[in-house]
C-alpha cells in the first residue's frame, strides 16, 4: 500500500496480494479518518460479496475467483463505537463481460488497486437497527 493525501482527499495505491478492507481500515486509522466516502477501481482475483436478505436478516455471501476487473467500489468510513466501521460494495467483471457484486466481505487485489477517500468534517456513528437487522447512521 502506498498513499498521498491532498487535503481532504487520499490517493491510496493498493498491490498484489493486499486485501481492500484490511488496508482501507488500516489507512483510515493512521490518518484518525472518522468520515469518509470510497470509490476505486481495479483488479481483483479473489473477492466475497453478499446480498441482505431483509426477510431473515442474514446475509448470502458468494466467493468469486479468477481474472476481474472492479467495475465499481464505493462505501463509507464511519465509526461504531468508536472504532472505524467500513460499509462497501464492489461490483466486478470477469472475461466473458458478466458482473457480479454485492456488499464487500473480502477483496484481494491482482495487479493494482485505485481508491480514493473523500474526507469529510465531522462523525457519523454506527448503531444496530433491531428492526432492520443491519448497522445504521446515527445522527
Amino acid at each position: 500500500m502506498d498513499y498521498r493525501r491532498f487535503g481532504k482527499t487520499i490517493y491510496l495505491r493498493l498491490d498484489p496480494g493486499e486485501e481492500i478492507l484490511e488496508e482501507v481500515k488500516k489507512l483510515a486509522e493512521k490518518e484518525r479518518i472518522d468520515l469518509a466516502q470510497i470509490s476505486g477501481i481495479g483488479a481483483v482475483n479473489d473477492f466475497t460479496a453478499g446480498v441482505y436478505n431483509t426477510a431473515t436478516k442474514e446475509y448470502h455471501s458468494i466467493r468469486f475467483q479468477g481474472a476481474y476487473e472492479i467495475v465499481s467500489l464505493s462505501g463509507t468510513v464511519t465509526k461504531k463505537d468508536g472504532e472505524v466501521y467500513l460499509h462497501v460494495h464492489m461490483s466486478a467483471g470477469d472475461e466473458d463481460g458478466k458482473v457480479r457484486g454485492g456488499h464487500l466481505n473480502r477483496a484481494v487485489i491482482s495487479a493494482t488497486g485505485e481508491i480514493i477517500l473523500q474526507i469529510t468534517e465531522g462523525k457519523v456513528e454506527r448503531e444496530f437497527s433491531e428492526e432492520i437487522g443491519l448497522n445504521l447512521f446515527r445522527f
